[in-house]
């Protein structure tokens, strides 16, 4: 018997992680293990159930898509994400690309093209939806390719972090016993932050957060 794509969904509407699960439970040769409601909570998953391919939203509470998926990759190189979001932004085909997604679906795609996606990204293929195909290639001839590691200034990955929980309205409390750690550490971030990022308040943080994609409005 052929093995099974075995497939997480992580996505903050429990509606449309149902849809998604209902449609792709109808192919022979997926399979869902199991389903996210964050980003942290996608990331735990991904170590616990050891999924093929990870279907990734990028707007989520507590860790953001495109965070989880750096954490995913960079803890578990051979899982495969695919990130499946409703936003056809040049600035987020960049940070896919970046964060070692696999490929970029638009929600409003058609469900014979995301399973084929997945089926492509769990054979070691790159997918991108041919509604922003134009757009990348374009993005990509018009600007020079930086990838975040070489910036001085980098935010760390706790940082990134500790920053999206703080936009989030989070106290300094709340984020230590998220993370684990200790009220000291978490302050300790918060002033490495701003003094990277050169910002001042909350309200500075975030702003940037905004900027950056790390939350949404």
């Amino acid at each position: 018997m052929t093995q099974k794509i075995r497939i997480l969904i992580a996505d903050d509407h429990t509606l449309f992680r149902s849809g998604i699960a209902a449609l792709l439970e109808d192919e022979q040769d997926m399979v869902v293990v199991g389903e996210a409601e964050d980003g942290r909570e996608a990331v735990r998953l991904a170590g616990q159930l050891k999924p093929n391919v990870v279907l990734m939203d990028i707007a989520m509470p507590l860790l953001n898509g495109l965070e989880a998926t750096r954490q995913i990759k960079r803890e578990h190189p051979e899982i495969n994400v695919l990130i499946l979001t409703m936003y056809d932004h040049e600035e987020y085909f960049r940070e896919t690309l970046e964060v070692g997604a696999s490929g970029y679906i638009i929600k409003r795609a058609a469900a014979t093209e995301l399973v084929s996606a997945i089926r492509a990204v769990y054979n070691g293929e790159a997918v991108l939806s041919p509604a922003i195909t134009r757009l990348l290639l374009e993005d990509y001839l018009s600007r020079d390719v930086h990838r975040e590691e070489d910036d001085p200034n980098a935010l760390s990955s706790r940082e990134r972090e500790v920053l999206q929980l703080i936009a989030e309205g989070k106290t300094s409390r709340e984020i230590a016993e998220i993370l684990h750690l200790s009220v000291k550490t978490v302050q300790s971030h918060r002033t490495s932050l701003m003094q990277k990022l050169d910002l001042h308040d909350r309200g500075d943080l975030i702003k940037y957060a905004i900027q950056k994609k790390i939350i949404e409005l």
